[in-house]
């Protein structure tokens, strides 16, 4: 049990740099990007293509992919979610899902339906492991994704806290309109957020295709994990989404271990739980109850 822990909190690395992406763009524009998961798929064949016609090296192809993918980011906010926002809280979601749709029949089109993965481009980072005592391995790709994690959330706190960009991104975030009133561009704001996010689904497409096999459909899968483990941590929360990978990989960890089919459904009980849990705690929040009744308005023979 005790591995089947350790792996699970590994697990929640990977989902922590998937759902960062999905959770940074909320937190600035308010837009549920259901293109996530399609475009970290994206991702992924880039990197897989520049490897195959220019350099054999990941890291250097994840170099050259991270560029792209911003430009791509910040074409698609002025293009599509921008103009999206204009129409209302729906639109953008209805966009963003037309855009997964055309982004997976693309890469089928271009690619096929055969299964690509980059773990023969890393040697012997795709299966080694260190042995901590006597059974318990713990694999070095999945040390590698949760120290990734982390150092990306921190970075991207650090950028937050510290920098005139990240200062700029917290007001338009609170308040668009206000800031455009101070001389602040809302719009380049969205489009740098747009930017850094595609960053971000970059980095979790180069950790998809070096973990697992991936093929043009995968992007929907992707997109219910960096959901869950969104909704689990926080909506709009940084370092709720590391808490939410945990808690999801756990459960999908120890689900496979009670049972073969139990990764998923584990997983699905565990943000289901939670979601209901949060709903009706807003409900609770939004009609003025509360958990215990002040002394003073209780009455007389209640004494709790």
């Amino acid at each position: 049990m005790l591995n089947q822990i350790i792996q699970g909190i590994l697990l929640g690395g990977y989902y922590a740099i998937l759902a960062s992406g999905l959770s940074f763009l909320f937190g600035v524009m308010r837009i549920v990007n259901l293109a996530h998961g399609s475009l970290a798929v994206l991702a992924a064949y880039l990197i897989l293509t520049l490897i195959h016609h220019v350099t054999s090296n990941v890291v250097l192809a994840l170099v050259l992919a991270m560029p792209v993918m911003a430009i791509g980011g910040w074409l698609l906010n002025r293009l599509l979610l921008q103009r999206s926002m204009r129409g209302g809280a729906l639109v953008p979601i209805l966009a963003t899902f037309g855009l997964s749709i055309v982004i997976d029949n693309l890469l089928f089109e271009r690619f096929g339906a055969d299964t690509q993965s980059l773990a023969s481009n890393i040697g012997a980072l795709s299966y080694s492991s260190w042995n901590v005592h006597g059974n318990l391995y713990i694999s070095q790709l999945d040390v590698l994704t949760f120290t990734t994690a982390i150092v990306v959330l921190g970075v991207l706190q650090g950028i937050l806290s510290y920098t005139a960009l990240g200062r700029a991104i917290r007001a338009t975030a609170e308040d668009p309109a206000a800031v455009d009133l101070i001389g602040i561009d809302s719009r380049a704001v969205y489009s740098a957020a747009s930017a850094i996010a595609m960053i971000l689904i970059t980095l979790a497409g180069v950790f998809l295709a070096m973990r697992a096999t991936f093929t043009p459909y995968a992007g929907s899968s992707q997109l219910l994990f960096a959901f869950e483990t969104v909704v689990i941590g926080g909506v709009g929360s940084l370092w709720g989404t590391l808490l939410g990978g945990i808690v999801l990989g756990l459960a999908q960890s120890i689900g496979a271990q009670i049972n073969p089919i139990g990764f998923q459904i584990a997983g699905h009980a565990v943000f289901l739980v939670i979601l209901i849990a949060r709903v009706y705690a807003g409900e609770f929040k939004s009609l003025g109850i509360r958990w215990s009744m002040p002394r003073s308005e209780r009455p007389k023979g209640v004494s709790a």
